[in-house]
């Protein structure tokens, strides 16, 4: 009995340990898990007992790894300072141009108020992408424009060279992009003249308006047909021709009587006409006819008349 006695109290001495042994490994847990609250949490698969845990990446403690230190590349791979200067220069005038383009969306005056902003991009575009080269025989074109399949330089050029084109900018300003050019001013000053005009007429009775300002208003709209008909117009005088006429005829109601409906009311008069000019012209054929028809009768009952009374003299 006393052999048994000691066994027991052995075996509760071990599971005391034990237990003591766990509670300690629990704490040490909990404190990592305070420490580390970032950690990712494990996940258990279902179906079975393994437990994976997500790896955690723990950056360096020296800071002489820093990220950014990644973008650095040796100096023979990165452009040189010539083009890293074109570059910056590049985008200087880039904004440029698009801080002109958004005030003169509207009303549009992307020609008249934009054309030195796109002048100075086009140069600095032109030497970038130009075999041109720089000091120390450096060109930019393959180091810029050609070194990644984005290509952004020429991709953002190609935006606002594309709204230039699509503005049809160079009928109205000067090859040197330094002003509108005589016809674009000539049709500038006849367009003051009527918009004048218009805001000294504009109160009251607008007949007033009508009778005063078509001279006006007719030498507009003369100048604007010619240019569209030789293919100097830009959007910039579209756009204020089109305002203009809605001025005219919608906020005024005013009428204007254009050249070429004198030929579409001649043409439309004739087409009217037509059918009775058809009838008539049938109707005095066909009596024409008749009058041959019956002058034969006529003469043969005229010579057996004139037989009869022969025959009784």
């Amino acid at each position: 009995m006393s052999l048994h006695r000691y066994e027991l109290g052995f075996l509760l001495i071990i599971l005391n340990i034990y237990s003591l042994g766990l509670i300690d490994a629990v704490n040490v847990t909990a404190s990592d898990s305070a420490a580390n609250p970032l950690q990712a949490p494990s996940y258990q698969s279902h179906g079975s007992s393994a437990v994976v845990s997500s790896p955690v990446y723990k950056p360096a403690v020296d800071s002489s790894y820093s990220i950014n230190l990644l973008s650095s590349f040796p100096e023979d791979v990165e452009i040189s300072e010539y083009c890293s200067e074109m570059l910056r220069l590049f985008g200087q005038r880039y904004v440029a141009y698009v801080n002109c383009l958004i005030p003169a969306a509207r009303p549009v005056r992307v020609c008249q108020n934009c054309s030195p902003e796109y002048k100075s991009l086009s140069d600095v575009f032109l030497n970038i992408s130009s075999d041109q080269m720089g000091p120390g025989n450096v060109s930019c074109r393959d180091s810029i424009l050609r070194s990644d399949r984005l290509m952004l330089v020429f991709l953002l050029y190609g935006n606002l060279a594309t709204i230039w084109e699509k503005s049809n900018c160079k009928q109205c300003v000067t090859t040197d992009f330094k002003g509108p050019n005589n016809d674009t001013l000539y049709y500038l000053t006849l367009l003051n003249q009527t918009i004048t005009c218009f805001e000294k007429y504009k109160e009251g009775n607008h007949t007033e308006l009508c009778k005063n300002c078509i001279p006006t208003y007719k030498d507009l709209n003369d100048m604007y047909s010619g240019m569209e008909k030789n293919s100097t117009l830009c959007i910039d005088l579209e756009d204020s021709m089109n305002m203009t006429r809605k001025l005219w005829s919608k906020n005024f109601g005013c009428s204007y009587p254009h050249g070429e409906t004198i030929p579409v009311i001649a043409v439309s008069s004739f087409m009217l006409f037509l059918p009775i000019i058809f009838y008539l012209s049938s109707f005095l054929h066909s009596e024409q006819k008749k009058r041959k028809l019956i002058h034969p009768k006529r003469a043969k009952s005229h010579n057996s008349l004139m037989n009869i009374q022969d025959k009784q003299s």
